[in-house]
């Protein structure tokens, strides 16, 4: 039964990239997992079998250890062509080669001195107002949360499917939905939205596109 499931989560998280790859900017991964140091700390087993297509945003939140970790993990990144990011610190995005940089949504206004440093610079947003300034900001994508109920703990109330592709649609640049993924519900809006997750894009579902 477990086989059956994963080959059905596979199965549901290629289709759910063809259809994001249709829409999103080609520089743009479609499918995009997190790190975090207390729900999935150190991944390296997970993040190296990631489907083919999903790209990776490195999230330290200021611990050594998870800094050293993606020392680490760079090189082996580049070696695949994996696109990677890393949240909150240009400076070590430049140091590891980092295609690019995440910001959490306060801290928009450091991101508009890393313009033209980066591939690609992407921001958190949990309103229409959110969207709005990371546009604003010259951010080539922004993730867009809660869409679901998640486990992260700074998660808020779930905005929904139908108020979140209602946002995406009004928005100035690519949408990724975060909060609550899995290989179930991305097609929900995978016709609009790309996809952000830790858990809905674990080791026990990675399989190569």
């Amino acid at each position: 039964m477990a086989l059956n499931h994963d080959t059905t989560a596979r199965r549901k998280l290629q289709a759910a990239s063809r259809a994001i790859m249709a829409h999103f900017p080609p520089h743009l991964p479609p499918l995009l997992y997190l790190t975090d140091p207390e729900r999935a700390p150190l991944p390296a087993r997970r993040i190296m079998a990631l489907p083919q297509h999903c790209g990776v945003l490195f999230r330290h939140f200021g611990d050594d250890e998870e800094i050293d970790f993606i020392r680490d993990m760079a090189p082996a990144l580049h070696n695949e062509g994996r696109i990677f990011l890393i949240a909150a610190d240009p400076e070590l995005a430049l140091e590891t080669g980092a295609d690019g940089v995440h910001w959490p949504e306060k801290r928009l206004p450091e991101a508009r001195a890393w313009h033209g440093k980066f591939d690609i610079q992407t921001a958190s947003a949990h309103s229409h107002r959110g969207l709005i300034e990371a546009a604003k900001a010259g951010m080539d994508a922004a993730l867009l949360s809660p869409v679901f109920p998640s486990n992260s703990p700074s998660a808020g109330q779930p905005l929904g499917v139908s108020r979140f592709r209602n946002m995406v649609t009004q928005a100035d640049l690519p949408v990724y939905a975060l909060g609550g993924l899995t290989p179930d519900n991305i097609g929900q809006v995978s016709d609009i939205a790309g996809m952000a997750a830790i858990d809905g894009l674990s080791l026990s579902l990675a399989g190569r596109n």
